[in-house]
């Protein structure tokens, strides 16, 4: 918008991502430059920022108070994360007309540098939904005497991240159902399904890797199928308004009456969606991956696995279950479980620990019986007790597992 000799009016960011494009997390310091182009000396009360965040969300429902009589519900909350005002020339008051403390911008380009930081605690990511969103941006305001100000706004993004390197977001997800159908007083084999995938979060351009068994012992016909979905849900004044969407999917072979599909390792990849919003009190975003069976004329079997879609990138080193969730195919028991997988076992101690170093290490301790009877107390005699017990049995599973009642201890794995 360009008014008598204001040539042109810009915001830029110092920050500025691979795409050109600012991006921010909570914390940081926005900075940037306001650039004013004059073709001729102006006079100005003043040149201000205005920098806001904050989620919105809004929906109308129609309502019926009688038979002939209808009005519209009105559902609006807001949260602000923060509210940034700056005076970069002139002075706060800017509405009067007087020419009392006017500043002269002279012609030509002229930049002014502004700087603010974003508040410690959790944003909400950035966000464009169907009934809310959230938003952060800069807004430059030019006030003169006797006319209309210059106004423009830029936004900025802003990512609260995500990191999948975390145990929970590391853990494999997995669940098994089952269904039989009836018709009249007829009724069929089940329909078995069997589902997992080797952690619950992941980041826009990955794959999941689904591993599943699909059993039809029905009469019927089906197809297993598996679809991504992004929830959101807007709440305001006590109500709730969810929006559902579809973001990718996959179909595998039909199967007849008797047969057996199993994926190992099927892959569904996602695409460039947003991260899941959590923290906010009125906007989230959650994702799930439904597996299930398609059957015609019959409410569908399926299996819903939730997804957390980060913003930072599994590391090379940490996560342990694709090279475990790749032996899935050699034994397709463990789709039931929801616990993680099992490791190796280590030695027993008996493998490592000889005799002979069992004896050798009890002479020095008895160089010691003197002391130990000084000190008359039960820790030292606990600790020369079970200095050269076997430790506890291995396990991930189970932190306190039962003790083995067979003199030599069984492999957990097995």
């Amino acid at each position: 918008m360009v008014l008598g000799k204001v040539k042109s009016l810009t915001i830029s960011f110092d920050c500025l991502s691979d795409s050109n494009i600012p991006v921010y997390s909570s914390g940081d310091t926005v900075s940037g430059r306001i650039s004013l182009e004059v073709t001729g000396e102006i006079r100005v009360k003043s040149l201000k920022i205005h920098a806001r965040g904050r989620a919105k969300v809004r929906w109308t429902e129609s309502r019926n108070a009688g038979s002939n009589t209808a009005y519209t519900q009105n559902y609006i909350e807001e949260v602000e994360y923060f509210n940034h005002k700056d005076v970069l020339v002139g002075h706060e008051r800017d509405d009067d007309n007087s020419e009392e403390g006017l500043h002269t911008i002279h012609s030509g380009r002229h930049e002014y540098a502004f700087s603010f930081e974003l508040p410690q605690i959790p944003l909400a990511t950035s966000f464009e939904g169907r009934h809310g969103s959230v938003r952060y941006w800069v807004k430059a305001e030019l006030h003169r005497p006797w006319l209309l100000p210059v106004k423009l706004k830029k936004e900025f993004t802003v990512f609260e991240h995500i990191d999948i390197n975390t145990p929970l977001l590391l853990s494999p997800q997995a669940g098994t159902k089952e269904k039989t159908l009836c018709c009249w007083l007829c009724t069929s084999g089940p329909i078995s399904l069997s589902a997992k995938i080797e952690r619950k979060g992941y980041t826009p351009g990955e794959s999941i890797q689904i591993f599943a068994e699909i059993e039809n012992c029905s009469s019927r016909m089906v197809v297993p199928k598996a679809t991504i979905y992004q929830t959101q849900a807007f709440y305001a004044k006590g109500k709730m308004k969810e929006v559902k969407q579809l973001v990718a999917n996959l179909r595998g072979e039909s199967l007849s009456s008797g047969k057996t599909e199993t994926w190992n390792g099927k892959q569904l990849k996602i695409p460039p969606v947003s991260p899941s919003i959590l923290d906010c009190s009125i906007i989230r975003v959650e994702y799930s991956l439904m597996v299930y069976v398609d059957i015609p004329g019959a409410m569908d079997l399926f299996l819903n696995l939730p997804l957390v879609i980060g913003t930072i990138p599994l590391h090379p080193f940490g996560s342990r279950t694709s090279s475990v969730s790749s032996q899935g195919s050699m034994n397709m028991n463990w789709l039931g479980l929801t616990l993680p997988e099992r490791l190796e076992a280590p030695p027993r101690y008996a493998e490592v620990v000889t005799e002979e170093n069992i004896q050798s290490g009890l002479a020095p301790v008895a160089a010691f019986d003197d002391f130990q009877r000084a000190l008359q107390g039960p820790l030292f005699t606990y600790i020369h007790e079970f200095r050269f017990l076997p430790p506890p049995l291995y396990s991930e599973i189970d932190p306190n597992p039962d003790q083995p009642t067979d003199e030599i201890p069984s492999c957990p794995s097995c």
